[in-house]
């Protein structure tokens, strides 16, 4: 009888760790963005947050989903690729809809100072059906973005289409899915560059991303997962600390004057 129970305790308890390792499998990809995603709506500023690492993840995931067309894989990653495209999608509406409402207020401010009417206040449109690409990736509306990601998606799924019974295409397709996943901190390294800043960056974004790479790479050397996986997460993790080098070499050396903190009108938008 106490052995039946023991079993039964057992069982019930290594179900429980089982849905806690999928919730966190599934979502734990997003929590990184929760920090970085309040301080944007709290600052009204974007200015420290790549959207190229959204452009990025987004790239990743969708080529992952498209993967499994060839290779099958679990349903748990499946989940976490739409999810993880959810969240960027969130992401991208954010910083576009405050990087406009900066740019209208630069504006207005103009305006004002040289006595124009604030209904003349134009801002010029960036849309992705113009094919500028001197604007890829930085046009005025969010739908602009969907549009993009949906092209991307369409174009892709089509030649996965055609191409699905090349051994040698898969295997590419799913190279690809994981190289530009190990790309995802690049964006934010160079932003941190060319601003000679990470102020607006969200620290705590990076740790956790810092801390997810390096438990996933651990993960994949103790299994023995095929050496791109291993070698693509060890390449993140580089990237990870690179940007944290960034945070304390900024913050000890800053290379252009500290601004002062601008108090941003406060909109429906805000918390």
């Amino acid at each position: 009888m106490e052995d039946e129970l023991f079993d039964q305790i057992v069982s019930v308890f290594n179900q429980l760790v089982s849905w806690v390792a999928a919730g966190a499998m599934v979502f734990g990809g997003v929590v990184p963005y929760i920090p970085q995603y309040r301080d944007i709506r709290r600052t009204q500023n974007a200015e420290g947050f790549s959207t190229y690492v959204c452009l990025v993840l987004l790239v990743a995931n969708i080529l992952r989903i498209l993967f499994r067309f060839g290779r099958y894989f679990e349903t748990l990653l499946l989940w976490q690729s739409i999810i993880m495209i959810a969240t960027m999608l969130i992401m991208l509406n954010l910083c576009t809809n405050v990087r406009m409402a900066t740019e209208l207020n630069t504006k207005r401010r103009s305006f004002i100072a040289t006595d124009s009417k604030d209904e003349e206040v134009r801002i010029p449109k960036r849309l992705f059906l113009d094919f500028d690409w001197s604007y890829f990736w930085s046009w005025s509306h969010f739908v602009d973005y969907l549009q993009c990601v949906v092209a991307f998606t369409l174009v892709a799924a089509y030649i996965t289409y055609l191409l699905l019974d090349s051994a040698l295409f898969v295997e590419t397709l799913g190279f690809l899915a994981v190289f530009a996943e190990a790309m995802l901190g690049t964006p934010q390294l160079y932003c941190n560059y060319q601003n000679k800043s990470t102020e607006g960056m969200s620290i705590k974004m990076v740790l956790m991303w810092t801390s997810g790479d390096t438990f996933k790479t651990g993960y994949f050397l103790l299994t023995q997962a095929p050496v791109q996986f291993w070698t693509c997460g060890l390449l993140q993790v580089i990237v990870d600390v690179a940007i944290l080098f960034q945070v304390y070499y900024y913050s000890r050396y800053p290379q252009k004057p500290v601004s002062h903190t601008v108090s941003h009108t406060t909109s429906a938008k805000a918390l």
